[in-house]
């Protein structure tokens, strides 16, 4: 899955300190705001081709691998949510981006969270899309089980055996007619990713729900909680109970979408985060963003 660029879009790619990155210029002349997006774990940046070439219309945008994944350096062997926001604190200061809006999906989710609570300086606002928080026994005995499953080594459980169990959690068993196409995309990812990395990457995810539990009432930036209806392990009640206990936090749920509803239903997406964006604001996000009303279904309920 790799963007499929416009003719006149300026683009950049590069590494640094041991991180792929790749910088979208915006089309418009007086964009100025940057946007980072950051992947999932078994993905990498290309992932948001379907949002890049949105949100360039109006803003800068900067994909890039996480640790483990695509082109960049493995994380330690036992890694924590402070290595993956230290890896994007340091891209930013390579790139002399002083603020952004950060989004993340899945695992990215989990990171851009810990980034926006520990640098709210640098966050203009944050997008947790189909986000993972506090668990029920069941789900994390499922999510444990999985972890424990991946080897550190390319000679251990690779998480090639599991790829058909992973879309079908994903996109549904049978997955519908009408995202084969997406979904081998995603596949291929999934095929693509090194084992060491994807199987340290998914021991964190696995025990990070609770990372934000308790933390997010002192998150001091408009916070946007998007998921997807039928979403069953990143659940609309997960998001609804985050946007509850973030001070600026708004839930947002499309209608009959799973977890990859980035690649499964730009259209949507792209809206709910253009619109975010134009409302938050960094100067002063509770006189200028509206945090109390929650999107289900498209119908907004206040």
């Amino acid at each position: 899955m790799k963007p499929e660029l416009a003719p006149e879009r300026a683009v950049s790619h590069g590494e640094a300190a041991g991180t792929s990155y790749s910088v979208y210029a915006p089309r418009a002349d007086e964009g100025g705001e940057t946007v980072v997006l950051i992947h999932g774990v078994g993905m990498n940046q290309s992932v948001w081709a379907p949002q890049i070439d949105a949100l360039t219309a109006s803003f800068q945008v900067v994909v890039y691998d996480m640790l483990g994944h695509g082109d960049s350096a493995l994380p330690t062997p036992a890694p924590t949510l402070d290595e993956y926001a230290a890896q994007l604190e340091a891209l930013l200061d390579t790139m002399r981006i002083g603020r952004a809006h950060i989004v993340g999906h899945s695992m990215g989710a989990l990171v851009a969270l810990e980034f926006a609570l520990t640098h709210p300086q640098r966050t203009l606002s944050v997008a947790a899309l189909n986000a993972v928080y506090d668990r029920t026994p069941a789900q994390r005995e499922a999510v444990m089980t999985r972890a424990e499953m991946l080897g550190d080594a390319p000679a251990g459980v690779s998480p090639h055996a599991g790829v058909d169990a992973t879309l079908s959690r994903w996109f549904g068993d049978p997955i519908p007619v009408h995202l084969t196409q997406a979904a081998q995309a995603v596949r291929e990812l999934l095929l693509s990713v090194d084992p060491v990395g994807y199987a340290r990457t998914y021991r964190l995810f696995a025990s990070s729900d609770d990372a934000h539990v308790g933390r997010l009432a002192s998150l001091a930036v408009p916070a946007l909680f998007l998921t997807g209806e039928c979403d069953p392990n990143s659940s609309p009640s997960m998001s609804l109970a985050m946007a509850a206990a973030a001070p600026f936090g708004r839930a947002e749920i499309i209608a009959n979408e799973r977890h990859m509803m980035n690649v499964t239903d730009p259209a949507r997406v792209n809206e709910k985060l253009l619109a975010f964006f134009a409302e938050a604001s960094a100067v002063n996000p509770a006189r200028a963003f509206n945090p109390q009303h929650r999107t289900i279904s498209g119908e907004r309920h206040d």
